[in-house]
């Protein structure tokens, strides 16, 4: 089923957070996209908040420097959730090392409450 617009809304304020740099930045883009109380699970993570969830994605960056999530194929959602799958690219060579679909929750105001996310692909090492 075609997302409707809060979904695509909310997948694209998703991709701002994993995709701001410097604490700052990242903390402003978490708070647009979730919820105070929203939560990030997947088998690496499970944090809630939105500090925890900045620290995550802080994490990510330093972990994989020069590298940045990249949303792939369609946004599929109904009611209050979405799902979408996504690329961990290397802005320097375009080889993407992790991938994998995601699951959110909406609240009403249409910020993430939940993510569910799946990796399908890991890095090698």
């Amino acid at each position: 089923m075609p997302a409707q617009p809060q979904h695509e809304t909310a997948v694209a304020r998703y991709f701002e957070a994993w995709n701001a740099t410097g604490a700052d930045d990242i903390r402003k883009a978490v708070e647009a996209a979730w919820t105070q109380d929203g939560t990030y699970t997947d088998p690496l993570a499970d944090v809630a908040g939105t500090e925890a969830i900045a620290a995550v994605i802080a994490g990510a960056h330093e972990q994989f420097p020069g590298f940045e999530f990249r949303h792939t194929g369609e946004v599929d959602g109904h009611h209050g959730i979405a799902r979408f799958t996504w690329e961990l690219v290397s802005t320097a060579d375009g080889s993407a090392p992790a991938a994998g679909f995601d699951v959110v929750e909406l609240a009403e105001d249409g910020r993430i409450r939940r993510v569910y996310g799946f990796l399908d692909r890991l890095p090698q090492g």
